[in-house]
């Protein structure tokens, strides 16, 4: 036997069924919205960073004239290795590292203590990150996690950990908040990675970072 169902229950089953789908996607909205907001609680976001190691000035004890230089840009150099020759002194690295600069001086007369070749040690590397007094600095602190990419390699994600938090401002580093125009001094936020897990990754290159605070 056919039964029919009245307009009435077709019309009740279509209302019920719209409201628990709708239902489910308000939970659906509000699930995500806090999520998103303990995700944006937990991490403090920068684009203005870079990799980063200090320069090593390596220079004659004594002047004189710039004899030879025995390095290029982009050579690799062990400790103790000679790099240059002014008068009779010869001018060694330090430290083993890659050579970045060699100023075009052969021939001209160099000062005690004047660069003749410019140095990085890679050990030495940082991911750097400038980050806004007001943008979450206070929750940061050495030893958290970072992550981070870099431009020259696209979406690749690197891993760091926070070793160093200036304890002063940049000097340039000041922006200004648009709504008073208030002075907003920025703070510098190393990070440490392996470096030999990560040989790609080279001095001035442009970063992103991401820094867990909790």
């Amino acid at each position: 036997m056919k039964t029919n169902t009245s307009p009435d229950i077709r019309t009740f089953s279509r209302r019920t069924w719209m409201q628990t789908v709708v239902a489910v996607l308000c939970i659906v909205a509000v699930a995500g919205g806090v999520c998103f907001l303990h995700i944006a609680s937990t991490r403090v976001f920068t684009d203005k960073a870079s990799v980063y190691a200090p320069e090593v000035d390596l220079a004659p004890h004594q002047g004189g004239i710039l004899e030879q230089v025995f390095v290029d840009e982009g050579d690799t150099v062990s400790e103790n290795s000679i790099v240059a020759r002014v008068g009779n002194e010869l001018v060694k690295s330090k430290v083993a590292g890659i050579i970045v600069s060699v100023p075009d001086k052969i021939g001209s007369t160099v000062a005690p203590g004047e660069a003749v070749v410019t140095m990085v040690d890679p050990t030495t590397l940082r991911v750097v990150g400038n980050i806004d007094e007001d943008k979450g600095l206070s929750r940061i602190a050495v030893g958290n996690i970072v992550s981070f990419t870099v431009d020259a390699f696209g979406g690749k994600e690197y891993k760091a950990v926070v070793d160093e938090v200036a304890p002063a401002s940049n000097q340039s580093g000041i922006v200004f908040n648009i709504s008073d125009q208030r002075q907003v001094k920025q703070f510098a936020v190393k990070a440490r990675f392996d470096v030999a897990a990560y040989p790609e990754l080279k001095n001035g290159m442009s970063a992103r970072m991401w820094i867990y605070t909790n």
